[in-house]
Formats: C-alpha cells, sequence, structure tokens
C-alpha cells in the first residue's frame, strides 16, 4: 500500500537537471526541428549540426522581428484613392472688382497721394498728365509730408550693396530707364535712425506700385474702425448685373459683402454664416447646375495707381473658410465668357503618430484671428500679424486687427515701415517660423480648376444684349462697349469625386500576423509554441533558482557538521543472565570497563582472484557478515572465560 501511494505522481513535481528538463522539451514540444536535438544522442555530429541551425534560425527569426517592429514604429501610412458618386455641395465663390475704391472718410487724402505721386513720375521720369498740369498753379507753393518723409529716388546699385532688403520684384511690365543699371526706391530707418535702408526695386512699375501702396495702407489705417462711417462704395447692383444658380436668381441671402484694400468690394456666394439660406448643391454637372453671372468691369473713380489691371477677381474656396484674393484668386477679362469646371478632392490624413497635421488648429500656438475654421493660410497670416504687433507695436492693416491694438499709421508710428519691411522678409525666409508652426489641417477639400474662355458676347448678339444691359441696369454701351462687361459660369465637371485616405501600413493586426507568419516561415508552429517557448524559459529560471538555493543549504549542512564535535562511540552491551541477585551492567561503578576485542583474522592472499563486479559485491558482503559473526561469537565466549577464571 505504502509503495503504491509512493509511486502515485505529486501535485507539483519538477525537474532535478537541466538535462532531464532539455530532454523533456525536445521530446515534446510542437516546434520543428528540436526533437533532432535529442533523438540522436549518440550521434554528436548530428546533435552539434542540429543545434547550430536551431541557433541561426532562431536568430534569423528575431532579426525578422526586430525589422518587422521598426517598421511599426516608424508609422508608415497608405494612401487609399476612392471614387465617390455623390451631390455635391458647391464651394464659396468670392468676387471683386479688382480696384480698391475710394473711401468718402479720406477722399482728400487720397486725392493728396495721387497728386505727388503724378509729380513724382514726372520728376523722375517726365511724364505729364493733364491732371497735374491744371493742378500745378494751385498747388505750386504746397509741400506733403508724404515726400519729405520717403521720397521715392533714383539710386546707384554700387552704392547699395549691403546697405537694403533683398526683396523678389512683381511680374510687372519694366518701364523703360534712361539710367539702366541704376534702381528706384526710398529710404527707410528706425526710429533712432541709426539703422537705414533702401526698399528698392528694379522696375519703375513695381517701384511706384509699392511706393504707393505703402502710402495707401497708412491713409486707410485712419479710418475709424468702430464709428460705423457709411463708406463710398458701389452696391451690388451696380457690380452683378445677373446672377443665377441652378437656373434660380440669386438673393440677398445668398452673399456677404466685404472690402479688400487691394480688390475692391468683394462679394462671396454661398458662405457658411449664421442665419444663412441653404446650402447650394449640384446633382448634375454643366453649365446649367451652376453658378453664372454677368459683372460690370468699367473702371471709373477708381485708384488706376494702385491697380494696373482690369476685370475681376474671382477665388474658389470652402464655405467654412476666409477668402484670401491675393493667394488663390485669378482674373477674368473684360469682354469674354469665362467658363470654370471643378473637380473636387477630399483629404483625409492621420494625425497622431503618424503625421504631423492638426485636427482643428486648437493645438497650435498661434491665435486665429479669422473668425473661421482652422486653414493652414489663417495661422500663417495671424502668425505675421502677431509678430508684427510684438516687434512694431502696431498691427498690419491687411490683415484682422487683434483685440487692444491699433493699425500703422506713420503718423503715430513714425518708422514702422522699417520694422514691417524687415520683418516681411524674415517672414519669407522664414526665420519667423510661421510656417514650422502652422501645420496642415488633417481633413482638406480642395477645388480643381480648369478655364475655358470664349468672346461675349458675339458680334451677332452684341446689340441686344447691350441693349438689355442698357435698359435695366443703366449701362452705358457707348462709354463702355465690350470692356464694360464680363460673364463668369462655375460648374462642377462631373459629380464623381475623389477622395484620398490615408491608414495604418501596419496597425496591431497586421504586425500580429506578419509576426505569425514569420514565426511559421522559420518554425512552422503556432501561438502555442510560442507559449511553450515562455514556459520552457519559465522553467530554465525556476530550476536555476531551485538549484542554486540547493547547492546554498548544502554547503551550509556541511560547514555545520565541519564545525559540531564528534560524539562518544557507544559500546553495545549483552545480557547472559536474567538473575536478579546478578549485578547489572546498570549497576556497575561508572571506573569499570569492559573491553571487546575484535579480532579479525588475516587475509588469504593466495586465495585472492579476478572476479566480476556483482561477486566482488557478494563476497564483500559475505565478508562482512562472517566479520559481524566472529564479533559477536568473541563477545559472547568473553565472559565465560572471565567466570572460569
Amino acid at each position: 500500500m505504502t509503495e503504491k501511494k509512493a509511486a502515485k505522481e505529486g501535485l507539483i513535481e519538477f525537474y532535478s537537471s537541466y538535462r532531464e528538463l532539455f530532454d523533456f522539451f525536445c521530446n515534446n514540444t510542437t516546434i520543428h526541428g528540436t526533437i533532432r536535438l535529442a533523438c540522436s544522442p549518440h550521434n554528436r555530429m548530428k546533435t552539434a549540426f542540429w543545434v547550430v541551425l536551431f541557433i541561426v534560425t532562431f536568430g534569423l527569426l528575431y532579426w525578422q522581428f526586430a525589422l518587422l517592429f521598426g517598421q511599426y514604429f516608424s508609422y508608415p501610412v497608405s494612401i487609399n484613392m476612392n471614387v465617390n458618386s455623390d451631390k455635391l455641395l458647391f464651394p464659396a465663390v468670392t468676387v471683386c472688382t479688382l480696384n480698391p475704391y475710394r473711401y468718402m472718410a479720406v477722399m482728400d487724402d487720397l486725392e493728396e497721394l495721387d497728386r505727388l505721386t503724378e509729380q513724382t513720375l514726372h520728376e523722375l521720369y517726365g511724364y505729364n498728365s493733364s491732371r497735374l498740369r491744371s493742378e500745378n498753379a494751385s498747388r505750386r507753393g504746397r509741400r506733403s509730408v508724404i515726400s519729405q518723409l520717403y521720397p521715392l529716388e533714383w539710386l546707384d546699385p554700387k552704392q547699395l550693396e549691403g546697405n537694403r532688403v533683398k526683396r523678389a520684384a512683381v511680374s510687372e511690365t519694366e518701364l523703360p530707364m534712361g539710367r539702366k543699371d541704376w534702381n528706384i526706391g526710398f529710404k527707410l530707418c528706425n526710429d533712432t535712425g541709426e539703422d537705414c535702408f533702401y526698399q528698392t526695386y528694379s522696375s519703375g512699375v513695381d517701384a511706384i506700385r509699392e511706393w504707393y501702396r505703402f502710402h495707401y495702407i497708412n491713409i486707410l489705417a485712419r479710418i475709424p474702425t468702430s464709428s460705423g462711417m457709411e463708406l463710398n462704395e458701389e452696391t451690388y447692383e451696380k457690380f452683378i448685373f445677373a446672377c443665377r444658380f441652378n437656373d434660380n436668381a440669386c438673393s440677398e441671402g445668398n452673399y456677404t459683402h466685404s472690402h479688400d484694400p487691394l480688390y475692391g468690394n468683394c462679394y462671396t456666394f454661398n458662405e457658411n454664416r449664421t442665419g444663412n439660406s441653404e446650402p447650394w448643391a449640384s446633382s448634375m454637372p454643366g453649365i446649367s447646375n451652376g453658378l453664372t453671372m454677368v459683372l460690370r468691369t468699367e473702371q471709373k473713380d477708381y485708384l488706376p495707381l494702385l491697380s494696373t489691371t482690369t476685370g475681376a477677381r474671382v477665388m474658389v474656396h470652402g464655405r467654412d473658410k476666409p477668402p484670401f484674393p491675393d493667394d488663390a484668386g485669378f482674373n477674368i477679362q473684360p469682354g469674354l465668357e469665362t467658363s470654370i469646371s471643378m473637380s473636387k478632392e477630399t483629404i483625409d490624413r492621420l494625425g497622431g503618430k503618424y503625421s504631423d497635421c492638426t485636427a482643428d488648429g486648437s493645438d497650435i500656438d498661434v491665435p486665429n484671428l479669422f473668425n473661421s475654421t482652422y486653414t493652414q493660410q489663417v495661422c500663417v497670416r495671424s502668425c505675421f500679424q502677431a509678430a508684427m504687433v510684438k516687434r512694431c507695436g502696431c498691427a498690419y492693416f491687411f490683415d484682422p486687427l487683434p483685440p487692444g491694438q491699433e493699425f500703422c499709421d506713420y503718423q503715430k508710428q513714425a518708422n514702422w515701415g522699417h520694422c514691417y519691411y524687415k520683418l516681411e522678409n524674415e517672414f519669407a525666409s522664414d526665420e519667423l517660423g510661421c510656417f514650422g508652426k502652422c501645420r496642415k489641417p488633417c481633413k482638406l477639400t480642395e477645388y480643381h480648376l480648369s478655364a475655358g474662355y470664349a468672346r461675349w458676347p458675339s458680334d451677332a448678339s452684341s446689340k441686344w444684349v447691350f441693349y438689355m444691359l442698357s435698359q435695366q441696369n443703366n449701362f452705358n454701351v457707348t462709354a463702355s462697349g465690350r470692356n464694360g462687361v464680363a460673364k463668369l459660369n462655375i460648374y462642377f465637371s462631373d459629380v464623381t469625386y475623389k477622395s484620398t485616405v490615408e491608414s495604418p501600413t501596419i496597425d496591431m493586426v497586421v504586425l500580429l500576423s506578419l509576426l505569425g507568419s514569420q514565426w511559421s516561415l522559420w518554425f512552422g508552429s503556432s501561438v502555442l509554441s510560442v507559449v511553450e517557448m515562455g514556459e520552457l524559459m519559465f522553467d530554465l529560471v525556476a530550476i536555476t533558482i531551485i538549484l542554486y538555493l540547493h547547492r546554498r543549504q548544502k554547503k551550509k549542512m556541511e560547514a555545520v557538521e565541519e564545525a559540531s564535535v564528534a560524539p562518544t562511540p557507544t559500546l553495545p552491551r549483552w545480557q547472559t543472565h536474567d538473575n536478579p541477585d546478578f549485578p547489572s551492567e546498570e549497576e556497575e561503578p561508572s571506573h569499570h570497563f569492559r573491553v571487546v576485542a575484535d579480532i579479525t583474522p588475516p587475509p588469504a592472499y593466495d586465495s585472492l582472484e579476478l572476479h566480476t563486479m556483482e561477486e566482488c559485491e557478494n563476497s564483500s558482503s559475505s565478508s562482512k557478515r562472517s566479520s559481524l559473526r566472529s564479533n559477536l561469537s568473541a563477545q559472547s565466549q568473553a565472559p565465560s572465560a572471565s567466570e572460569n577464571a
């Protein structure tokens, strides 16, 4: 019964050696090739070969694992391009007159600037205008403050080396110059007058326009921002003769009015604003399902020295984005019908660790000065305005005014121009870091445009078209003719649109699949085999700890045995009689000793022979038994001998 209990397997048993653990693993694991490590214990060459092969394969496996984890933590993305067909929301369309209008509040200052500019043209190029000749007599003795502060003059390029801010010239037709090697510009200095430079241009047209624009900004800055003063500007009907979308006439709820300092009055259609009508949508492509407008392109009472182009400025943008005509607009020519076909594309980027984009701009340390959603252009302009206020102490007029600030005017900030042009040069070279701060949005909608042109109205239909315009819109055909009107068509070329979506190339599911594929390739096993490897590692650690503790305990026991004293040997006592009168051994005095001699006869050397191990063991055991019997017989004879004596 006891033997059966001992033969039963215990609840927790462990391996007694590394060899036993290794043999058990190699014989029972599901990993291919490991059994070859234990099935050839008598062939060391095969065992060594399979050990080397197993180690090399294991190394290659984890090398592939390292490559996969490296790709995973580099966060690559895949671009999926889809073509969708759906009812398309129409974008916002902004149309500007392409000419800044004259404000009544600063009319006298603008007229003075025009007179001074014509006088500068006469002094530099000998240009004479009828207006200049008629006004010279009445204003001969008057000198303008503008001409005293920032005179426009000829400059020798050799004297300007290292004393100017380089600036890319605007593409304009260059005026013929008598001094071909000379530039034209104006001088700008800081408040102390120690740091000065010349803002120079090689083109006379560029120089006149920039000089006029600089003074024009200062004049506009004097207009009160909260006075509610009415501006002498044209009405909607004077600029847009006709407007239709999906063959329905446009209403006042379809557009908003704004004013651009360089492009004049602007009207934005289909803008996303509170209380606006339903957004426009196109379910079919073509001109009849888009926006059609007839625009007036006359240039009367405008600023010819600031605007040198006739026609209209058009920009297509998102409904919740502000228009930037100077950045993304295009011009349409008078006397032509311009047809703009659009194709829509949406981009959906992955944020976070996959790309450097922002969801709504809330994580960017640049305040949004525009009343709109985040765009990269909105952020860049806001960043420049913030740098302008911080360094120059005033705000640039072409961008929104920050709270509690005022626009730059050299009547208040005499030398703000020096600060502005230097800051603009740093902005263009990205020394301000605005382009790095302003990240691209994760979700973006773009409209790709293509244009077609045709003569409008045609010679055959011009008479009745102009007659209808003169009757309905008071259009002066005699004064303007074909150059006074233009037609614009904006429509979708197709109801399908392309969407570009980023997705992770290697997510967690794909990573596990690739790891499993590599494991199966090199070892032909599964997830359970990985568990077996984990179990092997655990067993190796456990058996190492157990063997270490066992060895440590053994050393302690050996040290204790060596340090302890050996016990006194106890001699065997034999009871010879049961007579109570005879004194027993316990009653003997402590000074009596009984010596027992163990007499063992010498071995018979002549009888030594070679025997097997078993015979040796048997003979050894028999000799021990015989020796024990002789000892016992000698001890029994000793008391009898003493009695006889």
